[in-house]
């Protein structure tokens, strides 16, 4: 082995390793996205600390080095210590929690991390020897964009460069989207040469979406007004039941439906990869399509800490549609009474104002 010194007069500064805890749910890990962009632009080592069901995604982010797993508050204690140790070994220069709890605050304190940060929230801030104040219950911004600012402050603390960050955050090799789209299709008896709209109708319960009777009504409605587009409902292992029900009917009204089971979230991320759109409520799976600039079509309930600005995906402004229910309607925080042919009226005219637009990569590679 060579070892090479710096020039003369080149000082060379050691790369910082950053730990980053975001260890809750998919859609609020994917909102993380571009504020771990921001720290690996700056050069940092950045490892995450999540769960176990986020992982594969974890694993999937450019700018992700290592990943740590969470076994969770009611890990044993022995299981805690494990954590601790290792977090202790990794000799991290700072750590970013982006929503911080009593566990977490004291088990990074615990670990001996000279800088702490976290946002000025919540009991578990005193924990944290550098704190940020935000009000995001206020929905005045974006999600990810409270989360970028407490990465540039982290930077500033750090004396280290605060760059810039674009769409798309997760990239795909384009071959493996092709290959993908033509096992789809194989699998699924799905036609190549129309354009497909994946359908994602349950929910993981963080926000109020369609009931399956509405989504029903809608993919019926949007059948009438896209000819040239087919639907694909997606779902969990959990909701197959429920979409199974969905699709049944769906092919009684004629539809030309097909239904994809997911596996793990990384295979999740791959089929949603080959959708020239992603229509969900403002769950996990919307925020994984709009990191890989899928265009999305999202149901948000009017309610302020779950607005559609303060939950907005990641993909380019002209990729991404928001819907909510008006004030007028019987219950503003839930569905009800939602104009279902309104909706598909707004729906069908977003996608085809600008077809090149949509999926136009996909289209590319299919010959459409």
């Amino acid at each position: 082995m060579s070892i090479h010194a710096a020039p003369e007069g080149v000082t060379i500064t050691p790369m910082k390793r950053i730990l980053v805890v975001r260890n809750d749910k998919i859609g609020d890990f994917m909102l993380a996205w571009p504020a771990l962009a921001l720290l690996k632009s700056a050069g940092c080592h950045v490892t995450v600390l999540v769960p176990s069901y986020t992982e594969p995604l974890a694993r999937l982010c450019h700018s992700v080095d290592d990943v740590i797993l969470d076994p969770g508050e009611q890990a044993s204690a022995g299981r805690q210590a494990d954590l601790l140790a290792l977090i202790i070994a990794a000799n991290f220069d700072a750590a970013l929690t982006l929503f911080s709890t009593w566990r977490v605050g004291k088990l990074l304190r615990n670990a001996g991390i000279e800088l702490r940060m976290a946002p000025a929230t919540k009991l578990a801030q005193i924990l944290y020897n550098r704190r940020v104040t935000q009000r995001r219950s206020r929905s005045e911004k974006p999600e990810w964009e409270y989360n970028l600012d407490l990465a540039a402050a982290l930077l500033k603390d750090l004396s280290l460069p605060i760059g810039s960050v674009a769409s798309p955050y997760l990239r795909l090799d384009s071959a493996e989207v092709a290959a993908r789209r033509q096992d789809m299709a194989a699998s699924l008896s799905l036609p190549m040469d129309k354009r497909w709209l994946m359908v994602h109708a349950g929910s993981g319960g963080s926000a109020n979406n369609l009931d399956i009777a509405q989504y029903e009504g809608l993919v019926t409605a949007l059948s009438k007004r896209l000819p040239d587009w087919v639907f694909v409902l997606t779902a969990g292992p959990a909701e197959e039941l429920a979409v199974g029900h969905l699709m049944a009917n769906l092919i009684n009204r004629q539809v030309p439906v097909a239904m994809r089971i997911g596996g793990d979230l990384a295979d999740f991320a791959r089929d949603i990869s080959v959708a020239n759109a992603f229509v969900a409520g403002s769950t996990g799976p919307l925020h994984i399509a709009g990191a890989l600039d899928v265009p999305t079509i999202g149901f948000y309930p009017l309610r302020r800490s779950a607005t559609a600005l303060r939950w907005q995906t990641l993909n380019s402004p002209k990729r991404r549609l928001a819907i909510s229910p008006t004030a007028s309607m019987p219950d503003p925080e839930s569905f009800k009474g939602l104009d279902v042919d309104a909706v598909a009226d707004q729906i069908a005219a977003w996608l085809e104002a600008s077809p090149g637009q949509f999926g136009a990569e996909i289209d590319e590679a299919i010959g459409i």
